[in-house]
């Protein structure tokens, strides 16, 4: 068994449109190496910094987050890898081993979907674009549909 600590940069389109970590920003990378009879077995965490934009507001976020994962490479000549899974079956390369594939689907499957700058968020007026989490009483007449227009100059009924 053998414990690496290691901070590299981060690999180009780590996420997804709206949040991901940037190209070449820090990832402190705690990991665990153990040998077992198939090869060698990966656990370890990820820290990183995402930087993206909330979905309703666009507004800049950024955040820490830790991800963990866990992967086993076999040995390019184990015998019992079956067939039909051997496009999931990462190999070592000699002594080497390509994490990258597995940083990237650790982390990528941890972002938000759908990024908030808070759960409330109220987004933007779909009319002027206006900031509703700043002005919760923003709002606008809402507009007559042209088909109705007419409608207008008739006089309204007392009750």
């Amino acid at each position: 068994m053998m414990q690496v600590r290691r901070t590299v940069e981060a690999p180009a389109e780590l996420g997804i449109e709206v949040i991901g970590v940037p190209q070449g920003s820090p990832v402190e990378l705690d990991l665990r190496l153990e040998s077992v009879v198939e090869g060698v077995l990966l656990t370890g965490t990820a820290e990183v910094r995402m930087a993206g934009q909330c979905v309703r507001c666009l507004v800049d976020l950024t955040d820490d987050e830790v991800v963990d994962f866990q992967e086993l490479y076999v040995y390019p000549d184990n015998a019992e890898a079956d067939a039909e899974t051997e496009d999931e079956i990462r190999h070592l390369q000699g002594d080497l081993l390509d994490l990258e594939p597995v940083l990237r689907d650790a982390v990528v499957l941890d972002l938000p979907f759908q990024p908030l700058c808070r759960p409330d968020c109220r987004g933007l007026c779909p009319e002027c674009g206006a900031d509703l989490n700043a002005d919760p009483e923003h709002g606008h007449d809402a507009p007559i549909d042209p088909r109705w227009s007419g409608l207008t100059s008739w006089p309204e009924e007392e009750s």
